[in-house]
């Protein structure tokens, strides 16, 4: 049998190319149904059906993304919210597309104030899965960052999905209030609490409301009836604790404070008296009496113009009012007269960094620090700011001085890890992956992320033992399962190979590209058997597999069966004509070796051409045998 010589490369080139760059997914039938209940789960109201549900996703699939999200609503219950948002994240690591988990873990973003990821995985949860609870979650952020029209379209979302929601009254009132329509924002919080008498935040909303206009009976009245309606909010409590406190009423306030959790200290020496301007503006302030508080504070300075106090209670005040330009001209006076206390330089850096006044808040953070030296938060704040300013060193030192002050924090040691990677110091890079690990050994991150630390090294042994660590975390991490076969498929491990491909395809029976890929490591090792089983399994799963068509046909090529390497290729070629190898493969099949294929040679349209054929070459024969008879006459 004769092929030409350029048909032999198509053959067998390029393997081991084919082998990553694909698309993986271990869930199987049991994995599918459990994340068909956990998208369920968010609407269940019967803790028993939960209960129950829940214990049915763990139990069919334990290692799938279901079980991880699972885990994450139960640690949320727990109050564990770390520990939440640790199995959210291995959750999406195992499937990206759960989008109830994406919704969970946005809502504990924003719980704990990063607006910018909350607003990414609220909008993952909210396009997948939606939900009034999102949306009402994605205004909250939109408002936060000041981007009113998006906040008022989730909350028209919200609204229309759950009309009588007190939460999403509570919104819209906060909207109005940022937009200074204090009138609307009344109503709603009136709304909201004829919807709901016992709502902690429309019932401080309003109150509030209420103490800015002078109108401090009405709050305290309101107050009172919802912490009967709610008699287990210290934030109410609290509230009125300082009311009191303010009305000189000390006895009802240490009351109060008790009510809301807090310790009452018994002065052991005589406090040293308030200048009457700072007790006054106390009391108006906490009224909600800004400009009245602030023109207190100011009467001190007529006859202390050096005072320091005043501005730092003015800064303080109008920073609490969301006033920024006022707060921050206030804290810079408090600085002029050289204020010793830490929080006046810290909150100015915040409000220097909210301006994007990078410059200015480093050196108000660095003055914080200066005041007291472990204010941690100051030091993580201007280790970022440094980052994006390009200075890493300065970074790094101050990422370190945070880390001695809070040696537990796992997720800033995994960040100052990146930035060693980022600027090449591989060594300090893995030290930090290891203490991260030493502290959370569950992290699939910080794991994979050390596994291309060694390979990036040539460490190819410690690089395999990570990311397999990884993979058994999270048994759907593409990037630890291509990394592998990559170095499998460099270090020639064919065996190993051949183990993780087959692996994946049991975990996928539904999967052909699984198949695809494991056709294609017993086609290299020449394991042709093996290699047609695994092709024709893609194709029974998919039968329009243009790839998989193609390389059962080269397998029949290759071991001689040319009649069914013409039909697979042709399957391939009319599955996907853009196949530039398949037509090569199919030009240099010989007519002489290439018999019709079976079913064909049983229709008419065959036999009539047979008969033709046959026919003209009678013909043929005819007419050489007269040349021949004319040639011997002459």
């Amino acid at each position: 049998m004769y092929i030409k010589k350029r048909a032999v490369l198509p053959l067998l080139a390029g393997a081991s190319l084919l082998l990553s760059g694909f698309s993986w997914d271990f869930s199987g039938d049991k994995c599918k149904e459990a994340l068909d209940l956990a998208r369920q789960l968010p609407g269940l109201k019967d803790e028993a059906v939960r209960s129950r549900d829940e214990a049915k996703i763990v139990g069919i699939c334990p290692d799938g993304a279901a079980a991880q999200y699972v885990a994450g609503q139960q640690a949320e219950r727990a109050g564990n919210v770390d520990g939440a948002v640790s199995a959210y994240q291995r959750a999406l690591q195992t499937d990206p597309s759960l989008a109830v988990a994406s919704g969970s873990l946005g809502l504990l973003y924003l719980q704990k104030g990063l607006l910018d990821d909350a607003a990414v995985e609220l909008t993952k949860g909210v396009t997948g899965a939606p939900s009034p609870t999102l949306n009402k979650a994605l205004a909250r952020v939109m408002l936060q960052k000041r981007v009113y029209a998006l906040a008022k379209y989730y909350l028209g979302e919200a609204a229309r999905q759950a009309p009588d929601d007190p939460e999403v009254m509570v919104v819209k009132a906060e909207l109005y209030q940022a937009e200074g329509q204090s009138e609307r924002a009344q109503d709603e919080y009136r709304r909201a609490l004829l919807a709901d008498p016992s709502s902690e935040e429309a019932c401080m909303g309003l109150a509030q409301l209420y103490l800015k206009e002078n109108q401090q009976d009405k709050a305290l009245d309101l107050l009172k009836k919802t912490a009967v309606a709610n008699p287990h909010s210290s934030q109410i409590h609290l509230m009125l604790a300082d009311i009191y406190e303010k009305q000189g009423d000390v006895k009802q306030s240490q009351y109060e404070r008790l009510l809301g959790g807090q310790k009452v200290a018994v002065p052991t020496t005589e406090p040293q008296p308030q200048p009457e301007g700072i007790v006054q503006g106390d009391q108006l302030a906490l009224k909600g009496q800004i400009d009245q508080a602030a023109d207190a504070y100011r009467t001190v300075l007529k006859t202390q113009p050096d005072a320091v106090q005043p501005y730092e209670k003015l800064g303080a005040l109008y920073q609490k009012a969301g006033r920024e330009s006022e707060a921050l001209a206030a804290y810079r006076e408090a600085t002029y007269r050289h204020s010793d206390d830490p929080f006046v330089y810290y909150n100015l850096g915040l409000l220097y960094e909210k301006r994007n006044q990078l410059d200015e808040a480093v050196v108000a953070y660095k003055r914080a620090i200066e005041k007291k030296p472990d204010l941690a938060d100051a030091h993580l704040k201007l280790a970022d700011i440094r980052l994006v300013q390009g200075n890493s060193k300065e970074a790094v030192d101050q990422y370190l001085e945070f880390l001695k002050l809070k040696p537990e924090s796992a997720d800033i040691r995994l960040k100052l890890a990146r930035v060693f990677v980022k600027f090449k110091q591989l060594d300090k890079a893995e030290e930090s992956y290891l203490d991260v690990l030493k502290l959370a050994p569950d992290n699939a991150d910080a794991h994979r992320e050390l596994a291309a630390v060694y390979r990036s090294e040539d460490k190819l042994d410690k690089a395999v033992e990570q990311y397999k660590r990884a993979l058994e975390l999270v048994k759907n991490d593409t990037e630890s399962r291509n990394a592998l076969v990559t170095i499998y498929v460099k270090t020639k491990q064919y065996d190993d190979l051949t183990a993780l491909l087959k692996e994946a395809a049991e975990l996928n029976p539904g999967d052909p590209v699984s198949f695809y890929r494991l056709g294609l490591v017993y086609d290299f090792r020449k394991e042709y058997d093996n290699a047609i089983t695994s092709y024709k399994k893609a194709i029974e799963l998919k039968g329009d597999y243009a790839r998989a068509l193609h390389a059962l046909g080269r397998v029949y090529m290759k071991t001689g069966r040319l009649s069914e390497a013409r039909e697979a290729l042709e399957a391939a070629k009319q599955a996907d004509p853009k196949l530039a190898d398949t037509t090569v493969l199919l030009n240099n099949i010989r007519d002489d070796f290439n018999p019709v294929p079976h079913k064909f040679a049983k229709t008419k349209h065959y036999k009539k051409h047979k008969k033709k054929a046959a026919h003209k070459m009678s013909r043929k024969k005819v007419t050489k045998k007269k040349k021949v008879t004319k040639k011997k006459r002459k």
